[in-house]
């Protein structure tokens, strides 16, 4: 029987307990569906790989386009999902608060808020803002039973702003406002990733790595982080692909559908339900 969603939530947050696990990020429903079949414990929606996928730059698409994203990847998998919420969707954290909320009416188990503005005159919130808006998610996930877990996220290394010392105590601030996994995409070197563990212990820690990378998944469970996710990187792997096949097209080539998958073995896929 297909799990519900109070089961779907209380794994994911058994996740967060203990060991290190990967957090494959989806596009759609049947990326959503096959990375099922492979065995992984929990999902991760990629803003960026939706918004690619409907003809939009990333941080471009309007709330409602990304809350029927998450109901449609929700109903996708019986696994736990984890959502790319930006930056909340609110102006303010009122309106941050009304948008978490319609998100975890979704079904999702997990959403996380940046505290980047999309503004490029400024391009994070002030720490006391973006203090208030996690305090606000915070509120609004409690009120609706507590069960989805809040990433908070510090951009800086995404926003321009690489400074590790203003992300480290931007994270320390987020996890203080109600947090329940810190998350600062862009960091790489085993100091910062190990800087970063270290100083919001024991809340769990999101890695991303979205490129090739020399560390191991036992590497990364050894600086003690709890769960690594891919961002965009399966959704810019297919695109890249994709290119080349297309651009090999404009040259009268075919040898761009050397890797392609069967027709035949994707409709045995998804005739099964995966």
């Amino acid at each position: 029987m297909p799990r519900t969603i109070a089961e779907k939530r209380a794994a994911f947050r058994a996740l967060h307990t203990s060991g290190c696990f990967v957090l494959p990020n989806p596009w759609d429903a049947g990326s959503a569906r096959y990375l099922q079949t492979l065995g992984f414990q929990a999902l991760a929606t990629t803003s960026s790989g939706f918004a690619w996928s409907t003809g939009h730059a990333d941080n471009t698409l309007p709330r409602e386009a990304i809350l029927a994203h998450l109901r449609d990847i929700v109903e996708a998998t019986d696994l736990p999902v984890n959502a790319d919420f930006e930056n909340g969707f609110g102006d303010d954290p009122a309106g941050v608060a009304e948008s978490v909320k319609l998100a975890v009416a979704t079904g999702v188990a997990g959403l996380s808020i940046e505290d980047a503005t999309g503004d490029p005159a400024g391009a994070l919130f002030p720490i006391d803002v973006a203090v208030q808006r996690i305090s606000a998610a915070r509120r609004a996930i409690d009120e609706t039973g507590g069960e989805t877990l809040l990433i908070g996220r510090a951009e800086n290394f995404f926003a321009g702003k690489p400074d590790l010392d203003d992300a480290i105590a931007r994270l320390k601030a987020y996890a203080a406002a109600g947090a329940d996994c810190l998350y600062a995409p862009g960091i790489q070197t085993r100091e910062q990733i190990e800087a970063v563990v270290a100083a919001v212990a024991p809340k769990p820690v999101n890695l991303l790595i979205g490129s090739t990378s020399t560390l191991t998944l036992q590497d990364v469970a050894g600086l003690g982080v709890r769960r690594i996710s891919v961002g965009g990187a399966l959704a810019r792997a297919a695109w890249g692909g994709f290119m080349q096949a297309a651009q090999g097209l404009t040259e009268g080539r075919f040898d761009g559908f050397a890797g392609a998958a069967s027709g035949g073995q994707l409709n045995e896929l998804f005739r099964n339900g995966a």
